[in-house]
């Protein structure tokens, strides 16, 4: 693991083939389950071009349903299984999450079909790109730093449109692994979009990320989307995995006022994902209870945590 310079603009982690598992390390599937979980996860992208064209004509809640359907059922078809805990504020809010993989996209829209904040890269992307920007994502052109300003207004007016928004504020995908502190991106969470939801009054709401292989008992780096990696390897690293599990752990949210810091508002909702010291200097943020999810999100009969097995 080697550290990086930081930059504004390009963030980039310390991320290298060290950071992923060693051979054997995480138990692999037969390959033919691995074909037929591939097979399954083009079904679900070729279906995803269908709901492309479906969309604009649903009601708001029932394309929030399509689009939740669709991402858990992609995130089974690529042999993963999705754990939530917590439950989201009734109202929009922008929500922050930590970065890993290209499944973080899936898990985050199979909690809450939103607004995505995303690399202008993935626009170009097959079937995928063209399901974001049928979903409404926001494209952030990096290498045009002066557009940054039109970005954040487009953020702010989804928000005060009553649409929940979903940012990567890390900037770029690291390992996440034990002990990789040093690979995390330079600069922590970028504040920028923090604005938007001070400008809309809109409360922001952390979401941890974390993935385990349960066939071995602890946290895997196996489904990291590191850097140097493509794509097709990423993918063929994922589907070979033997009991992959991403949980995502809906925090309490963070309501700021209207003149609030937004590097400190992104200090405290770095703490809330990384499970950080909470930030020294004051700031006027209030967290508060979460309530139940306007559309909601199905409770099992023990505990918090639904499991949606693969």
């Amino acid at each position: 693991m080697t550290a990086v310079a930081h930059d504004l603009w390009r963030p980039s982690s310390g991320c290298d083939d060290d950071c992923l598992p060693a051979a054997g390390e995480v138990p692999t599937v037969p390959v033919a389950r691995r074909v037929l979980r591939l097979v399954a996860a083009a079904g679900m992208l070729v279906a995803g071009v269908g709901l492309v064209l479906l969309l604009p004509v649903l009601p708001t809640r029932e394309r929030q349903a399509a689009v939740r359907g669709w991402a858990r059922a992609t995130t089974r078809a690529f042999g993963v299984r999705l754990v939530i805990r917590g439950r989201l504020p009734r109202r929009r809010a922008l929500l922050v999450a930590n970065h890993v993989s290209w499944l973080d996209i899936l898990a985050v829209l199979a909690v809450a079909p939103t607004r995505m904040v995303a690399k202008r890269e993935i626009r170009s992307w097959p079937v995928v790109g063209l399901l974001a920007a049928a979903a409404g994502t926001v494209f952030v052109d990096r290498s045009r730093p002066r557009a940054l300003p039109n970005t954040v207004g487009r953020v702010a007016d989804a928000l005060r449109a009553g649409r929940s928004v979903a940012v990567f504020p890390e900037g770029t995908t690291w390992c996440a692994g034990d002990g990789a502190d040093d690979c995390r991106p330079g600069g922590g969470f970028r504040p920028a979009t923090f604005q938007a939801a001070i400008d809309a009054g809109s409360p922001v709401v952390p979401l941890r990320l974390a993935y385990r292989c349960d066939a071995i008992g602890s946290a895997t780096t196996a489904t990291a989307f590191l850097g140097a990696d493509t794509l097709l390897r990423s993918v063929a690293r994922v589907v070979a995995a033997r009991e992959i599990v991403v949980s995502v752990t809906i925090t309490a949210a963070l309501h700021p006022a209207r003149d609030a810091d937004r590097r400190l508002l992104a200090r405290a909702a770095e703490s809330a994902v990384h499970l950080m010291p909470a930030p020294a200097a004051r700031t006027r943020l209030r967290p508060v209870p979460t309530a139940t999810p306007a559309v909601s999100v199905p409770t099992p009969v023990s505990g918090r945590e639904l499991d949606l097995a693969a």
